[in-house]
């Protein structure tokens, strides 16, 4: 089912002011429904190679030009999280096979050693948002004037404060904001976060890698939807200036999607695409 008239994207990716060069890898594709942002790390260059490989292999399982490898699939749901869908377990189990395809490398490959990548990726199906992410990029959604963090932070700030041993503000102002507790490629096997939630027309999908937040809060990032919502090209470019006039200090990514229509899927078309990439050799 091509979504490209049901739902609108605008990707927006900038270097910033400090980094010499952007290691995020920001990508849509309007036809299969899907947003992605993923943030890299470590080394000269590494960071792009693991955000790179981490967004390719994700749209390539995704738009079906190759199937899942065994190593990633989980046919009998082995994880018993039987409330997920076959398409959010398909999304889960792509970012499974990304990190698999970044630890090799970064195994195989001295200049990429210690190479990682966070990833936030929204996958539109059905009149649902599948959201799945790993480290501390972020999905928000505006909805009705009102903006939401969908994903929790796996960084070392966001424990402090799950764990109650700081507030919020104590933890923003003592914890260093880029130390990751969970990214693609560190270890052979990584836990992804899946969430499906009900869309409806006019919702305003938010996906960034954290050179967005760090440096924009969240009170303004919502200002800035509400002020800009009947233009999404516009909101994307006011939040990157933003972001670069309070410093710039990463690479910032801003990918926006928006649904105009509802998308209901077609079962048997689905079923059968399900069954392509899942299946053995």
């Amino acid at each position: 089912m091509d979504l490209s008239s049901k739902i609108e994207f605008v990707n927006v990716s900038d270097t910033g002011r400090k980094r010499p060069h952007n290691e995020d890898s920001a990508i849509t594709d309007p036809e299969i429904g899907l947003a992605l942002v993923a943030d890299g790390m470590g080394g000269y260059k590494a960071g792009e190679v693991a955000s790179a490989i981490a967004a390719k292999a994700v749209l390539d399982i995704l738009r079906g030009d190759v199937s899942l490898p065994r190593s990633a699939r989980d046919d009998d749901d082995v994880d018993g999280d039987s409330s997920l869908s076959a398409e959010a377990r398909l999304v889960r189990d792509s970012i499974i096979d990304a990190n698999s395809h970044i630890y090799r490398t970064a195994t195989e490959v001295p200049q990429c050693q210690g190479m990682g990548t966070t990833i936030a990726a929204v996958y539109f199906h059905d009149n649902t948002a599948i959201i799945a992410h790993v480290g501390d990029s972020r999905v928000y959604r505006f909805r009705d004037d009102d903006l939401s963090q969908v994903t929790n932070d796996h960084s070392l700030v966001q424990e402090l404060i799950d764990r109650g041993f700081f507030t919020p503000e104590e933890a923003e102002a003592n914890t260093p904001k880029n130390l990751v507790t969970r990214a693609l490629g560190i270890d052979a096997a990584v836990e992804v976060d899946v969430q499906q939630k009900a869309t409806q027309p006019g919702d305003i999908y938010l996906l960034c890698s954290d050179g967005l937040n760090d440096m924009v809060d969240d009170e303004e990032i919502r200002l800035t939807l509400s002020k800009y919502s009947s233009n999404l090209a516009e909101a994307a470019h006011e939040l990157v200036r933003l972001a670069n006039e309070s410093g710039g200090k990463d690479n910032i990514s801003v990918v926006l999607a928006r649904p105009r229509a509802p998308f209901p899927a077609n079962a048997g078309m689905i079923s059968k695409f399900i069954s392509l990439m899942t299946r053995g050799s």
